[in-house]
């Protein structure tokens, strides 16, 4: 099977097919793809799929993500030398990792550390935090009824609560380490108190150890570079 085979590079042409291909828009799921593959450095190729245009419920995309979900991507140079297509952030996180041999502790009890925190993101920080954005910035904040609002904020809270505890005297959530946990939680957090201008509803500033460690992530050149990949210009 060739990169040409897959329905989704028909609608996304690839310039340069030997490179990993990324379907993505940078939202707070996509940017763990491109943040990821900014700190890695391996080769890739992002192609916009506008989820506002409801691009990622095409055939062409869902043929590799039947879910219709960004990000989703393509590497040619898969297992075996054949080309894999993945979606779901947090797998294509843990593959980039394994790929790059890079922010994912080669130790088996630091491995499986570090998945137990990407886990906690993808079930808890981003379901939560973006049922406040959906309540405090988009249709659900014309919902008279203000207990679903309430309850995502204060949902938001206690996790936000869980993460400052785990930083609390650690630079990164395993530590020392910069890794795969820090990617894949540092545009959740980011975007709850920028894009959906939640900062003062969940009193961010009370959780002084994740406000240090999200200013320490955005200072990464890759972070700042990935959150903007790719964007609508």
């Amino acid at each position: 099977m060739q990169l040409s085979d897959f329905p989704i590079a028909k609608r996304w042409p690839a310039q340069h097919p030997e490179r990993i291909q990324l379907y993505s828009l940078n939202t707070p799921n996509g940017v763990k793809a491109s943040i990821m593959l900014e700190e890695t450095g391996l080769p890739y190729e992002a192609h916009l799929v506008d989820i506002m245009k409801d691009e990622s419920h095409t055939p062409e995309f869902k043929a590799l993500n039947p879910n219709g979900k960004i990000p989703a991507i393509i590497d040619p140079h898969g297992p075996g030398g054949q080309p894999l297509g993945l979606f779901e952030s947090g797998a294509i996180l843990l593959y980039l990792a394994e790929k790059s041999g890079r922010f994912l502790p080669t130790d088996q009890a630091g491995r499986w550390e570090a998945i137990q925190w990407v886990f906690f993101q993808m079930a808890s920080i981003g379901p939560m935090f973006g049922q406040v954005g959906f309540f405090h910035k988009f249709a659900g904040r014309e919902y008279e009824d203000k207990r679903p609002l309430q309850r995502y904020v204060n949902e938001a809270k206690r996790l936000l609560g869980v993460l400052d505890a785990r930083l609390d005297g650690r630079a990164w959530i395993l530590g020392a380490d910069y890794g795969v946990a820090d990617i894949a939680t540092l545009g959740w957090v980011n975007n709850l108190i920028t894009f959906y201008g939640a900062r003062e509803l969940v009193e961010f500033d009370r959780y002084t150890h994740v406000a240090a460690w999200l200013e320490r992530g955005l200072a990464r050149p890759a972070v700042q570079r990935g959150l903007l990949i790719p964007s609508r210009g």
